[in-house]
């Protein structure tokens, strides 16, 4: 089933190949489970269902790019577009959350739009393939300033805006030791080297209490408080034109430097810069950020950490098993 599903030999891999790659995707964005929640709770909304809803976006939305586009390519609510979302739409503007989940969701329906058209193909094949990597180096910038922040290795600085932390706290030093190990992995060309060097510095993490450990399993929140709470009706305002375009346009332009940078480094893209079965991977995007609205959390998106499970299918770009024979 799954041979017929995914065309693993075609594509010159395995299941266990693909599993472990996909656990180190996993890994590398799940930080969004926790910080999603802390964003979109500051508007009032229930932090629990938050949780749920960011964990069921993301688990349906990369379901469905697989499935659909054959690609791998994780989705997950953005970084970015929840900040929007919660600091400008709702505590900014005084829109209530449940009027900015209708914007989100009317922005999705005409993202939908284009990619059933072909409209955003074709927007993103027009811009030139420098311009196309320099968005997504931008995106990878802009989630390692994230992680620099985390880890308290910057610190916001009022005369620079942004300053050095103390590297002598135990995260700052566990996030610099995790960095330089994840490196050596990778120059040793080991196997799952992200995935090692991010469960050494989870387990370091734990040990030296650092980090919390609270289980293995447990029973999830109720979804109720957001699920189909989305206000359609306020968000069709007229007030309201100039948010949903942002999202839309905000969430086009991440979507396709994230789109492009994966692409690239999995093989998936020709030498000219055009990607095969473009318009699935969008029409999986778009479908996607209509079922998070409906979940009850903001714009799901591809997401860049998806690049992270190159090292851990083994082998070098363009070899036998190697990244650019990615299902």
């Amino acid at each position: 089933m799954l041979e017929r599903l995914f065309q693993l030999k075609a594509h010159n891999t395995t299941v266990r190949t693909e599993i472990l790659a996909g656990v180190t995707t996993f890994l590398t964005m799940a930080y969004i489970l926790f910080v999603n929640p802390s964003i979109l709770g500051e508007t009032g909304m229930d932090k629990g269902a938050i949780f749920v809803a960011t964990c069921l976006a993301a688990a349906i939305g990369s379901a469905i790019m697989g499935l659909i586009a054959n690609y791998p390519i994780a989705l997950a609510p953005g970084m970015g577009l929840n900040a929007f979302f919660t600091y400008t739409v709702v505590l900014h503007m005084g829109h209530t959350w449940q009027v900015a989940l209708g914007a989100v969701f009317l922005s999705a329906c005409m993202f939908f739009l284009l990619s059933i058209f072909r409209i955003r193909e074709w927007i993103i094949n027009s811009i030139p393939l420098e311009l196309r990597s320099a968005i997504a180096a931008g995106i990878g910038l802009f989630l390692a300033l994230i992680g620099l922040k985390e880890a308290g290795i910057v610190v916001a600085n009022p005369a620079t805006l942004v300053g050095m932390g103390d590297l002598a706290k135990p995260e700052a030093v566990l996030a610099i030791l995790g960095f330089f190990l994840i490196v050596a992995l990778e120059a040793r060309k080991v196997t799952g080297a992200v995935l090692i060097g991010i469960l050494v510095t989870t387990a370091a993490g734990i040990a030296l209490g650092v980090s919390s450990f609270g289980g293995f399993v447990s029973m999830p929140p109720s979804l109720a408080p957001t699920f189909l709470q989305l206000d359609i009706r306020g968000a069709l305002d007229i007030g309201l034109v100039s948010v949903i375009f942002a999202f839309l346009f905000v969430d086009l332009f991440d979507n396709s430097g994230t789109l492009i940078a994966v692409a690239k480094k999995a093989g998936l893209m020709r030498k000219d810069g055009y990607m095969p079965k473009m318009g699935r991977a969008l029409i999986a995007d778009s479908s996607a950020a209509m079922v998070g609205s409906l979940l009850g959390t903001s714009t799901t998106t591809s997401y860049i950490e998806s690049g992270a499970r190159g090292r851990a299918r083994g082998g070098a770009p363009g070899a036998p098993g190697g990244v650019e024979q990615d299902a």
